[in-house]
């Protein structure tokens, strides 16, 4: 079997596309030998778990792009992917290869049948990347939790380090419909008397209170670590360690300070087991790379690619759009699942956008949550009543008219899901 064969035979394997909690997932760890504790599965590696509900992505960038720049060998676990399932797991930098999928794959389903248990998608792969991680020599695994924290599948190993970098409504269907809700879930990424990072400015009662109750070694942004900058650098400072005179990182965006900061904390409080130095510190803030967000691609008309996909993070990208400057025109391309509080999010996008163009998202890929392009432009123009919308049936054809409207000195936003942006990434004139 291919990687693609597998991944459909993975896909169609259980009933339901989300379906949270870890009995499934334990059991079949269980089987496949991993070695655990009463807090989880325990990697042969320092293992940093990162959760929230915007961010995680970006911090898990810096904290591989850091460590990799310091000596050490980094696995990183995100998802989801933009164009290929690869990109799930990079070991060093560099995407893991099919063949060890597979094996990996072979590997889970052998104890999965032992076990005699259903996995969903997430379930399953995510138990094959950890057994690929375990394979591997690596001093460093990082993970990015899917969905939550209580009930994700990645939430199943014993973290050396837990980072939280934000708390906001999204998933509300699974994971309540307030920050306090949310937040209470999201929490339980930490663990008794380990580091626990919680990066967001204004965090949830209910975070702070698990965390107390629990006894993690909470680091609180503006109370345990902060950061000041100006316009050429900026400085960290936290728990006895200082990090001055830094460029800004690589990534673009408003958040990526609270990002950056989040995961020099997450070194400071490892600093016994993964050392690193300023220089390492300045160039992986220098090299990281993460596709997709708010990644404004060479040449004219300017062109924006953002995986924003829930009110928190159109609110973020409302704010790094009005830091670029003055554009006479902004055409925006986008398709959102149904799942996605889609009136929230054209609304923090304010009037920042002249002409919408809506797509429709559908197939395998959206897990049952298709949105048509028509039923997104009737709630634009339910809060834009005088806006300018076309509709599309598919990514590709929204951003070939844009374009064809577009002059060279107007901008193109193309945004609302990672499916949206993963179909245009691929297009020549898009690289």
């Amino acid at each position: 079997m291919t990687l693609t064969d597998w991944l459909d035979r993975i896909s169609r394997q259980h009933p339901k596309a989300i379906d949270l909690g870890l009995e499934r997932v334990v059991a079949v760890a269980s089987a496949m030998g991993f070695q655990s504790s009463a807090d989880g599965i325990q990697l042969p590696a320092v293992t940093v778990v990162v959760g929230g509900t915007n961010g995680k992505g970006s911090t898990c960038a810096l904290i591989e792009s850091i460590a990799l720049q310091s000596g050490f060998r980094v696995a990183t676990y995100t998802s989801p992917h933009l164009i290929q399932f690869n990109e799930r797991l990079r070991l060093n930098g560099e995407m893991v290869c099919d063949a060890a999928l597979i094996e990996s794959f072979e590997r889970v389903e052998q104890a999965r049948a032992a076990a005699q248990q259903s996995l969903t998608y997430f379930e399953f792969t995510t138990l094959a990347v950890l057994d690929c991680i375990r394979q591997t020599p690596v001093d460093l695994a990082v993970l990015e939790i899917g969905l939550g924290g209580r009930l994700d599948a990645v939430n199943v190993v014993d973290p050396d380090c837990s980072i939280l970098v934000s708390v906001d409504l999204d998933h509300q269907q699974f994971l309540g419909d307030t920050r306090e809700k949310i937040g209470w879930e999201k929490a339980h990424i930490a663990r008794a008397n380990k580091p626990f990072i919680c990066a967001d400015p204004e965090p949830p009662k209910s975070v702070l209170d698990y965390v107390s109750e629990l006894g993690a070694d909470l680091w609180r942004f503006g109370v345990d670590y902060n950061f000041q900058g100006d316009r050429q650098q900026w400085s960290w400072a936290g728990r006895g360690q200082r990090r001055n005179a830094m460029a800004y990182p690589a990534l673009r965006g408003a958040n990526q300070l609270l990002n950056a900061s989040a995961a020099l904390a997450c070194f400071a409080s490892l600093r016994d087991k993964l050392p690193v130095t300023q220089g390492a510190v300045r160039q992986g803030l220098a090299l990281v790379d993460l596709p997709g967000r708010f990644q404004v691609l060479p040449g004219q008309p300017a062109v924006v690619l953002d995986v924003a996909h829930n009110p928190h993070a159109a609110s973020v990208l409302a704010v790094n759009l009005d830091q670029m400057g003055f554009f006479p025109n902004t055409i925006a391309v986008t398709g959102m699942l149904a799942d996605k509080d889609a009136a929230e999010i054209i609304r923090r996008m304010g009037d920042r956008v002249d002409h919408w163009l809506t797509v429709s998202l559908g197939g395998a890929d959206a897990h049952g949550r298709e949105r048509d392009a028509q039923s997104l432009a009737a709630i634009i123009r339910e809060l834009h009543p005088n806006a300018t919308i076309e509709c599309f049936e598919t990514p590709e054809a929204g951003y070939e008219r844009a374009r064809e409207l577009a002059e060279a000195n107007d901008r193109i936003v193309v945004f609302g899901s990672f499916l949206t942006v993963a179909s245009i990434m691929p297009l020549r004139h898009a690289r």
